[in-house]
C-alpha cells in the first residue's frame, strides 16, 4: 500500500540521490555522491519494505532520516550556506513528520 510513509521515504530517498550525484558533478565531490547515494537507496529499500508490510522498514526510514536530518545541520552551521543542507533539513522534517504520523496509526 503506498501510504504516506512509503511517499515520504522513497521521495526522501531521491531526494538524497539527486543531491549526491548533483554534488559530485559540482564539486567532483565522491564524498557526496556515495553518501546520498548509499542513504537514498537505503530511504527507498526502507519505502519498499514497508510495501510490503513490515513494519520495521518504516521504523528504518525514521532512523535514517533523523540522522540525515542531524548530518545536514551539523554541515549548515558549518557551511553558513542553506543549500542543500537547509533543503535536506526542511525535506528531512516534512519525511519524518509523515513517517512518523504513518507510524502512529499503525
Amino acid at each position: 500500500m503506498m501510504s504516506l510513509g512509503v511517499i515520504a521515504a522513497i521521495a526522501y530517498g531521491l531526494l538524497a540521490i539527486i543531491g549526491g550525484i548533483v554534488g559530485y558533478t559540482k564539486a567532483k565531490s565522491k564524498i557526496s555522491l556515495f553518501a546520498g547515494c548509499t542513504t537514498g537507496l537505503l530511504l527507498v529499500l526502507g519505502g519498499i519494505l514497508q510495501i510490503q508490510g513490515l513494519t520495521w522498514g518504516l521504523i528504518f526510514s525514521i532512523v535514517l532520516s533523523g540522522f540525515l536530518i542531524i548530518t545536514f545541520i551539523s554541515r549548515l552551521f558549518k557551511t553558513r550556506k542553506f543549500m542543500p543542507s537547509g533543503l535536506m533539513i526542511i525535506a528531512g522534517f516534512v519525511a519524518l513528520a509523515l513517517m512518523g504520523y504513518q507510524l502512529q496509526i499503525l
